[in-house]
């Protein structure tokens, strides 16, 4: 690898392959099927030290840095994408942002159950008028005594239901524009905050994605994330973060794909012979490798930016973005490779192409991260 992984980061990585390759990949399917909640993984998780990993241990978490936490999450994608993405959500942007942006107040009472997985974390900022355009959500935030006055629907959230703590943006400031969007800490449970319907989903269908719906919620001012007017601010830097783990659990579900490939490529014969005998086939297994590792290789990248504490941000879109293209490419050719097989639930490949699909979409579409990227090419500021 280019990126020289330490012994402590190997190990970590070694750690979970085998936890999650024992634990948690057998039981996959049938989450899949059932749509059920996989709270034991991530109970188990926690307890090993992986839904605090960056949160440093004064505040109960592992002190890991960013590479060791992708290798982890990427090991984690290649078993069960579902409790991936309950994992990445909860670690790179829930706890991420409270750890940058919290009161000490805010970490000593949040921060800490967030890293031993007392609490699940979720990220409330899309809204079904804004998606990819967040300055057009129109949940307001009012201000009266000591509490703020939620209304508004958040959409596609994922952990809704099953998250004991939400971070959610809301306009405090018509007129500002960006500068008008400030963040809470709501607990799940509070007046005025409702779960909505559960959407039922092409993949990913162990994690639970619903609407959260405010009507006149009542919070302490003590609860605003930082400072009034940062909300979107505290909202691009989390995802700037989240970027890198979509690209962690893409090369997870994209290794996992080839894997399971080349195993049935050795096993089916045709012709006389096994498959994994035409040239064809081989190279394609090969062109499948190589874009895994390029993926990979810009996972890192990006992540040991993070760590060296320099701007990131344009490697993070672009991990995102190759990574989840990337993702999707080679599922498809999984599946083509298995023929027929490919296209029964029977088989694991099919549950990684439809997993991978949204992979392109979340925290920011592929079109986004284009945008994004350019924008530093560019050194436009307009960054979205």
């Amino acid at each position: 690898m280019s990126i020289q992984l330490t012994d402590e980061q190997l190990m970590i990585q070694s750690m979970v392959r085998d936890f999650a390759r024992e634990v948690i990949a057998p039981t996959a399917a049938e989450r899949d099927k059932n749509k059920a909640f996989p709270a034991e993984n991530l109970k188990r998780l926690a307890e090993l030290g992986f839904m605090g990993m960056m949160v440093p241990p004064e505040y109960n978490g592992s002190g890991a840095d960013t590479v060791s936490y992708v290798l982890a999450l990427a090991e984690v994608a290649y078993a069960c994408a579902a409790t991936a993405v309950v994992m990445s959500v909860h670690n790179s942007i829930v706890c991420e942002s409270i750890l940058r942006y919290g009161s000490e107040a805010q970490k000593q009472q949040w921060l800490k159950r967030l890293a031993v997985g007392e609490l699940l974390g979720a990220f409330a900022l899309t809204e079904p008028h804004a998606g990819s355009d967040p300055l057009r959500q129109s949940t307001k935030a009012v201000r009266d005594g000591n509490d703020y006055v939620l209304n508004g629907t958040k959409r596609f959230i994922t952990t809704a239901k099953n998250a004991g703590l939400i971070i959610v943006t809301a306009k405090t400031d018509e007129v500002a524009r960006h500068r008008g969007i400030s963040a809470f800490i709501i607990p799940q449970g509070a007046a005025g905050l409702a779960v909505g319907h559960l959407e039922d989903k092409m993949g990913l269908r162990a994690s639970d994605t619903a609407d959260l719906i405010f009507e006149d919620c009542r919070v302490p001012a003590e609860n605003l994330l930082g400072s009034e007017g940062e909300g979107f601010k505290i909202a691009m830097t989390a995802l700037d973060g989240g970027r890198i783990g979509i690209a962690a659990q893409s090369v997870g579900v994209a290794q996992a794909a080839l894997d399971a490939a080349v195993q049935y490529a050795k096993e089916r014969e045709q012709f006389g012979q096994s498959i994994s005998k035409f040239q064809g086939l081989r190279w394609i297994v090969a062109d499948m490798a190589t874009e895994i590792e390029a993926g990979r290789q810009l996972m890192l990248s990006a992540a040991a930016m993070k760590d060296r504490g320099v701007n990131f941000s344009m490697q993070a879109s672009m991990a995102k973005l190759y990574a989840s293209e990337m993702v999707n490419r080679v599922t498809a050719r999984a599946v083509q490779m298995h023929g027929g097989y490919g296209f029964i639930r029977e088989y694991p490949v099919e549950r990684f192409y439809r997993d991978a699909r949204v992979f392109t979409i979340y925290e920011g579409t592929s079109e986004i991260q284009r945008i994004v990227i350019s924008n530093h090419i560019f050194q436009d500021k307009r960054t979205p």
